[in-house]
């Protein structure tokens, strides 16, 4: 997800989506594990998805402050 979409949602919608993004990097950890996965640049991608997701969070709650 692009960075200007996540801007467009509140911090419920975000923590949301770091859950989601969460548990697909679990996920592709586990294919990892067993042989499974075939990309494993998808393992950066959705780890670096976390921190924007995560970094965006801390903005929105420090602006709110």
């Amino acid at each position: 997800m692009k960075t200007a979409e996540l801007r467009q949602k509140d911090v419920a919608g975000l923590q949301a989506e770091v859950k989601d993004l969460q548990k697909a990097h679990f996920n592709l950890r586990m294919q990892k594990a067993t042989q499974q996965l075939n990309n494993t640049s998808q393992l950066r991608s959705t780890r670096r998805a976390i921190a924007r997701a995560k970094t965006l969070i801390a903005e929105k709650q420090s602006a709110a402050k």
